[in-house]
């Protein structure tokens, strides 16, 4: 089985990468960090959380602390999110910990004074945002002319989150001379076109996503109707007795109305989405990794780069659009080779992805269908809506004129094929 020891990596790494008791890697690293630190272009496809991050991470660090010396920024990484910028530039300092190796973080949301004097310390790294990113450059505070590798990690995310044209501005701005590493959980036609323009003979490295969830995580699903759901959840925190947990609700509205509902509760809760500004979504993560905040609300976007070691469950008070996000959602629970339990609720006006779960999951997917909070009719047929009559066109006002009776038979609503 492959160790880091058979990468060649510097004593230096390896020490750190020891004493975060890391051995053996992840397939996406066993495959990538020989490729990158042979300076091949990588397209990397693994879902988040496979260890995408040391799989860049590890060889940048070994090439800046291998090759000779150069002034400039020599190596920039692009992230979509604040939470997945400030999760990344930790990994650098805590795997170059002993290295005399700079990297300034960059992203909007907060005042970018402190930031440009991070830049004005001659930093080897930059990890960004691109919107930020390109404001300090319209503004002369930073360059790109000594790049050599360049980042794009979640991709895919970023050309979700619009960032399409920042991202082609950036890639014209960086030395055409470059490495270039995009990494991606899916791949859809946008992400392949971006890697036909920028990448050079790239190594196509695609982990294939998992089908199952994490066989350390329990999974049960509660039917409930919408008004009973705060309820449920409070009944579950107690009887559970969870001692920390991530719930993801749908709305940004959905998430602050969530928290004070459990803060009213004597549940200390913070809610973390978009609309919050960088300090306050800093502070609350900072107090639920510290075990300061017992309940983490957040959106599906504000989720990425949130990183929580031995959290014992994950609640989906709102279920997700898709398998994929379940998936992604339930396993920031049971990792490192802890259990863990992911809670979800589910009612009619959620995304009916109980039969995909059932046919991923089996019998793993204990889906309680009975008890207190549930009313047993939230899943009955809706009554068929009344047709209203049609308008008289001429005069929109008055009532329309009652149809003529016909011995024809009703025509058809939908055509059968």
């Amino acid at each position: 089985m492959t160790t880091f020891n058979d990468f060649g990596l510097i004593p230096a790494i390896q020490e750190s990468l020891a004493k975060k008791g890391y051995t053996h890697p992840t397939p996406v690293q066993a495959k990538a960090i020989p490729e990158i630190l042979r300076g091949k272009d990588v397209f990397a496809l693994a879902q988040t959380g496979t260890g995408k991050t040391a799989s860049f991470a590890l060889p940048i660090l070994q090439h800046l602390a291998t090759a000779p010396f150069k002034k400039g920024i020599r190596v920039l990484i692009l992230a979509p999110t604040r939470e997945l910028a400030i999760q990344i530039h930790t990994d650098l300092e805590v795997y170059g910990s002993t290295l005399n190796i700079k990297a300034a973080l960059i992203y909007g949301g907060v005042s970018q004074h402190r930031q440009e004097q991070s830049l004005h310390q001659h930093p080897s790294i930059v990890v960004a945002t691109p919107g930020r990113l390109l404001d300090l450059y319209a503004q002369g505070h930073i360059h790109f002319k000594s790049v050599e590798i360049i980042v794009l990690d979640e991709c895919d995310r970023m050309l979700d989150m619009g960032f399409a044209r920042d991202l082609n501005k950036i890639m014209n701005l960086v030395p055409k001379q470059r490495q270039t590493l995009l990494l991606s959980a899916t791949m859809p036609a946008e992400i392949r076109k971006l890697a036909d323009q920028y990448l050079n003979d790239p190594i196509t490295i695609e982990i294939k996503s998992e089908t199952k969830s994490p066989v350390l995580i329990e999974q049960v699903m509660y039917y409930i109707d919408r008004e009973n759901r705060g309820e449920l959840l409070v009944d579950l925190m107690h009887k559970e007795k969870i001692d920390q947990v991530l719930i993801f609700t749908r709305t940004k509205r959905g998430a602050d109305r969530l928290a004070k509902i459990l803060d009213g509760k004597k549940i200390s809760a913070m809610a973390i989405h978009g609309d919050k500004s960088q300090n306050q979504r800093e502070r609350s993560l900072e107090l639920f990794k510290a075990g300061k905040l017992r309940a983490l609300v957040a959106t599906d976007l504000a989720s990425r780069g949130i990183d929580v070691k031995e959290l014992s469950h994950v609640i989906n008070f709102d279920m997700p659009g898709d398998v994929e996000t379940y998936i992604h959602r339930i396993g920031r629970t049971g990792r490192a080779g802890n259990s863990g339990m992911a809670i979800s609720f589910r009612g009619i006006d959620d995304a009916d992805i109980e039969k995909d779960l059932l046919k991923v999951h089996g019998n793993s997917l204990e889906v309680i269908r009975e008890h207190e909070y549930f009313s047993g009719n939230v899943f009955k047929p809706l009554p068929p809506k009344q047709e209203r009559p049609p308008r008289n066109k001429s005069n929109p006002k008055a009532p329309a004129k009652p149809k003529q009776k016909s011995n024809s038979k009703p025509e058809r609503r939908f055509s059968q094929k």
